[in-house]
């Protein structure tokens, strides 16, 4: 990346937000990028505490942004991302980077549903140059499971703005999406795509999906990303693994070259700092 110290082997991200946020202050039916505006000092909170865990990357908290900018005029998109990129900057105080981050649409992608490759395009070229204007550092599209919906996203950051573009998408342990896209098609697009770096988030367990991971870095021609899941929620909301086994489990990755690595859901910046003690022994 183009801010990125050369010297740096390994790039640690974030962990996740929502989870968090519902702990400080987020009510039921609230989008997690609401709390910018109605609790900014508890998004600044848990940011700066991945800073301190040891993140180079700050996700701004935008990922919800995407499912409403139908409905935002450019103003109130300016604005809103605006508000995002400077909690994550003050967070990071200089040690991390604010990437604008990029979620799904929500709406299915044709033949499945009415969305079209045009109509995502514009409206992520509009997110994307907002995150431009307030000073993102880099933008990553996460969390994605069609794939005309990640290459409108990557290719409007990419044609609309001059930051690194990093994209992630979501798969089955088996290496499939919802409606059967492998894993090494994503391999196959990824290499095609004005990428900087490219992997797989959210899905589930590092040890679930290190066979499908390990599939995709076969064919990856590009840095590889692996910001995963702590195991599953039980009824309580706790997730299955722990800090140090979810660390432990991240350890095989380090042999497949893995780049860039940080957390997803049930992540906290404890799962941060237990990675970065484990891959860095």
């Amino acid at each position: 990346m183009k801010a990125w110290p050369k010297e740096r082997k390994i790039i640690y991200c974030d962990g996740g937000m929502g989870s968090l946020l519902m702990k400080r202050g987020m009510t039921p039916g609230m989008r997690t990028d609401e709390m910018n505006q109605a609790h900014p000092e508890a998004v600044e909170s848990i940011q700066r505490a991945y800073a301190e865990a040891g993140s180079d990357v700050l996700y701004t908290n935008t990922f919800s942004l995407s499912s409403r900018l139908k409905d935002m005029t450019d103003g109130e998109l300016d604005a809103a991302v605006a508000d995002a990129v400077a909690i994550a900057k003050r967070a990071a105080g200089g040690k991390a980077l604010a990437a604008l981050d990029v979620g799904p649409t929500g709406e299915f992608m044709e033949p499945y549903g009415a969305l079209t490759y045009e109509i995502a395009y514009g409206r992520f070229a509009r997110l994307a140059v907002s995150g431009a204007k307030a000073g993102a550092d880099l933008i990553c599209a996460e969390t994605m499971s069609a794939p005309d919906e990640l290459k409108a996203a990557v290719i409007a950051a990419a044609e609309n703005t001059e930051l690194d573009v990093l994209a992630t998408m979501t798969f089955s342990e088996t290496g499939l999406t919802y409606t059967g896209y492998s894993i090494e098609e994503f391999g196959e697009l990824a290499n095609g795509l004005p990428l900087t770096a490219a992997g797989v988030n959210c899905s589930r367990e590092p040890k679930e999906m290190l066979p499908a991971v390990t599939r995709l870095a076969r064919i990856l021609k590009k840095p590889l990303i692996v910001k995963l899941n702590a195991g599953l929620p039980d009824g309580q909301g706790q997730y299955s693994v722990g800090p140090e086994e979810y660390a432990e489990q991240l350890l095989p990755y380090r042999e497949l070259g893995v780049r860039i690595v940080g957390g997803c859901c049930g992540t906290t910046p404890e799962y941060i700092r237990a990675v970065r003690r484990a891959l860095e022994a």
